[in-house]
């Protein structure tokens, strides 16, 4: 009698049916319902790699008919039912029709294969067991490439070096085509599909996003981007947080205080390396960590907990988290208004948050709360900002507020909440933000502080010697006063010294 197979969506996609095939492991008849036909087609309407990539695999699959197998599309179904179909739609379709026709269901899907045997299919199963060999886009990868860049009608290129110091490399002269493209993006997804570490991330019109292994992949096509293109990025180090270097006082920061922290920097400066570190850091501490990603990829000790907000709205990870409680919740990155309203509701729950934001200088991630939030909530939310260059920390701001009289203004009765930020290692006051009327101020006032102290003292001391021409550089008072004034009496020039060093400045006395 011969053999009948139903086969599977998976098997389908994932490129097992086809390596079956190959080796000549099935002879009899091999039934593909419609049912997957009609799914991939729909799935292909709407742009999605996955649809594109599945219609080519079973284009492939049909023109493989041997002499001992042979390939046929079935379908029992009314045209009534004609609607759109479910992955999961297509998965019961398929294993029931096997049931009814007493066909063996070939599936690469474990789960499939258990409810089969519950209803007494003969299954074959086919092993998601890795491909033998390195995947096209690997090939591109040496130990320093930080991303490939893979365009249609271009040749391909690469970012080699390290974040902040890097340089691209042609790695081909020859242009790619179309079917280049769609060959590798193929390949990608039968790999998310049947490998432990691999899963697609997002699909959408036009773009489709998957974690694979260490590589970051994003895949655009028309009509979103005016032809195909493949990203691919993996990380090329993995730093622990000793290896950044860090003061004493921003680890004990770290250790002991911080816990609504934004980590800062321009794209590809080396920001997700650092929250990874720290990541790690705080869950060799004993602390409950996890993460909100998009995409997820972190890698992180098996006790940190990854989420992925593409797999479930706001409000459901909002609950997990606040139902969880971890001590610190990292949250990589920082993009929508439900985003940072996300991270506001957390940290105000009292879970420490580290954030993982886009900006060109320190201040920038800070302003990008300010229309979200109320000005005096700020310090609340965000007491740490880690600014990253270059793969560094370079600059560690610190947020705390108090009522005063902000800089420059004279009127006492202009006093107001105001958010101070200050480096943080140096104490030294940066940046004021207050509410002035309706609009909200965020005033730099590192180098005007210091211009009013010079003109304090110029003011001073031409209140002393009216006559004196008063210049201040490089930290030192220059005192010209005319040879002959009768003002010029030792008593003032000691007077005007000891307002120089009050004010941290020389004094440097030119008659003239």
């Amino acid at each position: 009698m011969q053999q009948v197979y139903v086969a599977d969506i998976d098997a389908v996609i994932d490129g097992t049916l086809a390596e079956a095939i190959r080796k000549g492991e099935l002879s009899g008849r091999l039934l593909i319902h419609r049912a997957i036909v009609d799914y991939l087609y729909e799935e292909a309407k709407k742009g999605k790699t996955a649809g594109m990539a599945g219609l080519e695999d079973l284009s492939s699959l049909l023109g493989m008919s041997a002499m001992d197998l042979e390939i046929a599309i079935v379908d029992d179904e009314k045209p009534s039912r004609m609607k759109t179909l479910s992955l999961e739609d297509v998965k019961k379709i398929t294993r029931e029709y096997a049931w009814r026709t007493g066909a063996t269901l070939l599936t690469s899907d474990p789960l499939q294969a258990k409810a089969a045997q519950a209803l007494g299919v003969p299954v074959y199963y086919t092993a998601r067991a890795g491909r033998e060999g390195k995947l096209k886009i690997e090939e591109f990868f040496t130990s320093k490439t930080m991303s490939v860049h893979l365009k249609e009608g271009a040749p391909p290129l690469a970012k080699v070096g390290r974040p902040g110091r890097w340089t691209f490399v042609s790695l081909s002269s020859e242009p790619l085509t179309r079917r280049d493209l769609e060959d590798a993006a193929r390949e990608i997804l039968e790999a998310a599909s049947r490998m432990e570490d691999g899963f697609i991330e997002i699909d959408r019109f036009g773009s489709t996003i998957v974690q694979l292994k260490d590589y970051r992949i994003v895949i655009t096509r028309p009509p979103l981007s005016e032809a195909w293109e493949i990203t691919v990025v993996k990380p090329v180090v993995k730093l622990k947080l000793e290896d950044y270097n860090l003061p004493d006082k921003l680890l004990e920061r770290l250790r002991e205080r911080a816990e609504g922290i934004l980590i800062a920097g321009a794209p590809g400066m080396g920001k997700t390396t650092f929250a990874q570190a720290l990541a790690e850091y705080y869950a060799s501490q004993g602390k409950i960590v996890k993460t909100i990603e998009s995409p997820r990829d972190m890698k992180l000790p098996a006790i940190v907990t990854q989420y992925s907000k593409n797999y479930a709205d706001l409000g459901e990870l909002h609950d997990i988290l606040l139902l969880s409680r971890p001590d610190y919740t990292f949250y990589d990155e920082l993009r929508s208004d439900e985003d940072f309203q996300l991270y506001v509701d957390l940290r105000l729950a009292g879970i420490g948050m580290v954030g993982v934001v886009h900006a060109t200088t320190p201040i920038d991630a800070i302003q990008r709360f300010i229309r979200r939030v109320e000005l005096g909530m700020i310090p609340s939310i965000i007491d740490t900002v880690i600014f990253i260059d270059k793969g560094q920390v370079e600059k560690v701001l610190d947020l705390s507020i108090t009522v005063k009289l902000p800089t420059g203004l004279k009127e006492a009765d202009l006093s107001r909440p105001v958010v101070e930020v200050r480096d943080f290692l140096t104490g030294e006051l940066e940046y004021e933000i207050y509410t002035f009327g309706e609009q909200t101020m965020v005033v730099p006032v590192k180098g005007r502080q210091a211009k009013m102290k010079q003109e304090a003292v110029t003011r001073l001391i031409q209140k002393i010697l009216p006559e004196a021409q008063v210049e201040i550089r490089d930290g030192t008072v220059i005192v010209r006063v005319p040879r002959h004034t009768p003002r010029l009496t030792a008593r003032r020039l000691k007077r005007i010294r000891k307002i120089a060093e009050k004010n941290g400045f020389e004094a440097r006395i030119i008659p003239f």
